[in-house]
């Protein structure tokens, strides 16, 4: 019978450097092939060359490093990137780099697919295959920030989970990788360059508060109707906006730090006044920022980008009551990278 080799990711530190001293070699071992394997990103145990032959002969009999693969790569004309990258199991997920002049931004995928059901959203549309693993997570951040340093001539400066998956239906290895990414021992960057998009799970973002985490936090929000958003985003019936406003709050009163809305407006759907003040009241909760997002087309005509004299009352609205507000353009459209596009067409 054969045993399947296992992933020696899975490890902790401390448990590799059990197994060293379990084989009658020394515990700092362990440590050398931690640091191979997180922040120097070792795809292999031949890369490990400050080892013996024979130590990674040893390794290679025991163990496997079950690394991403870059499987195609796409550019667009304002210079984002964007991945398909293949798991060990051959299933595929997709991962974005966008540039500006002042940042470099990862946008990675936390599941195959997606747990959830947003109308709008191409990668709704996938079947949910299976959670990332921590390990998965960082290395498409490992893959951009090399694709970053090779084309645009930077190190990758921020990072978002925004891009194929619900993170929070994934909550165990997302922060598990956000603790590997801010590490010393991983790639040391700090937990303010990071972003969580949720798309609205309460019962979640409360344990984000208990847990104490020091990034980011934003939400999908869309409408700050009940009925409006459920049209919107079908699963809203079972995490309603009194729900999330609760655990919004109870975020807010253990971090102190504030939420980030994205919302799309889009024509015929909520570009009415109604939808306007309902939006400035929700933001009244709790200290907010108001990320309008440019809306990406996936083909079916349903949902069209609102005119901009609509985005613009938004905008007038909410700068009214002082709440901060921003427009972000798409980028990679012509690649399908943008917000909503991740569908592994591709594959």
């Amino acid at each position: 019978m054969i045993t399947a080799k296992k992933d020696i990711r899975a490890l902790s530190k401390k448990e590799l450097q059990d197994f060293f001293e379990s084989i009658g070699d020394k515990a700092f071992r362990g440590t050398q092939v931690y640091e191979w394997l997180w922040s120097k990103g070792a795809h292999s145990f031949d890369e490990m060359t400050n080892i013996s032959k024979e130590t990674r002969a040893h390794l290679d009999k025991n163990f496997v490093i079950n690394h991403i693969k870059v499987d195609h790569l796409q550019k667009s004309s304002d210079g984002t990137i964007k991945n398909a990258v293949r798991l060990h199991d051959d299933l595929i997920v997709e991962s974005v780099l966008i540039p500006t002049n002042k940042r470099t931004t990862a946008c990675v995928s936390s599941q195959v697919g997606c747990s959830l059901d947003c109308s709008f959203c191409a990668t709704a549309r996938l079947k949910r295959m299976r959670n990332l693993n921590a390990d998965e997570i960082y290395d498409q951040v490992v893959a951009i920030d090399r694709e970053s340093r090779l084309y645009h001539d930077k190190p990758l400066s921020n990072i978002v989970y925004m891009g194929m998956g619900e993170p929070l239906m994934n909550y165990k290895n997302v922060l598990e990788s956000i603790e590997k990414i801010t590490s010393e021992e991983g790639l040391g960057m700090s937990p303010k360059r990071i972003t969580v998009s949720t798309s609205g799970v309460p019962k979640m973002i409360k344990k984000l508060a208990d847990d104490q985490v020091k990034f980011h936090l934003a939400v999908s929000l869309h409408s700050a109707i009940q009925e409006k958003r459920e049209q919107i985003m079908p699963f809203a019936k079972n995490f309603t906006l009194t729900d999330l406003r609760e655990a919004l709050e109870y975020w807010y009163s253990k971090t102190k730090r504030k939420i980030r809305y994205e919302y799309i407006v889009w024509k015929d759907i909520n570009d009415k006044p109604e939808d306007i003040e309902a939006l400035v009241a929700f933001c009244k909760y709790v200290p907010c920022k108001v990320n309008l997002i440019e809306y990406n087309p996936i083909d079916d005509g349903h949902f069209q980008q609102a005119a901009p004299e609509i985005t613009q009352q938004y905008i007038d609205r909410l700068e009214y009551y002082h709440i901060p507000v921003t427009v972000r353009r798409s980028r990679g459209k012509d690649i399908d990278a943008a917000c909503g596009q991740l569908a592994n067409k591709q594959k």
